[in-house]
């Protein structure tokens, strides 16, 4: 009966380390069992910025600017999986209408391996910045003259957070 209760004891503690699925990094212990994405453990120091022109004309690129600044005095790296650093191939960006609809998505859609190769990353060195444009009419169906917002959703694989969403006016 003991060899039961010393069995039993050390199949518990065995599943109970199973389950637990965590990654140790420099700044602690992070879960990335619910979430299903990246650990975040770059792009801390890193400023990521949108910008476009307040008007574009129907039929005209809509040109989203994304820019990335390193204010720190070392070197950054971030993820470039959902940015515009890549082709589009998700959907990282809300773009909603002036009635808060959801204008419809119609790129590509990758599936990726996890965790991301070290190919998928961008370093950035001190004091610089980089940006890349992407034309939303590649991907979205911004067919309607209005007032459109942008918002940046791809924080979680790219480790980038964007404060501010940017509108402009389709005429």
């Amino acid at each position: 009966m003991k060899n039961y209760q010393i069995l039993l004891c050390a199949a518990v503690a065995a599943l109970s380390s199973c389950s637990m699925n965590s990654h140790n990094s420099a700044a602690g212990s992070i879960d990335t069992a619910n979430t299903g994405t990246m650990p975040d453990t770059t792009a801390k120091e890193l400023i990521a910025e949108m910008s476009m022109p307040a008007n574009v004309k129907a039929g005209d690129s809509v040109l989203l600017k994304f820019t990335v600044k390193n204010n720190t005095d070392s070197v950054q790296r971030f993820c470039k999986w959902h940015t515009p650093f890549e082709p589009l191939l998700s959907k990282y960006l809300d773009v909603k209408n002036d009635k808060g609809e959801d204008v419809a998505y119609q790129g590509a859609m990758a599936k990726r391996i996890m965790p991301p190769p070290e190919s998928s990353y961008l370093s950035l060195n001190p004091k610089d910045s980089i940006s890349a444009n992407v034309d939303l009419l590649k991907a979205y169906a911004i067919k309607t003259p209005g007032n459109y917002t942008i918002t940046y959703v791809g924080e979680n694989m790219s480790g980038l957070k964007v404060k501010k969403s940017v509108s402009f006016i389709y005429r």
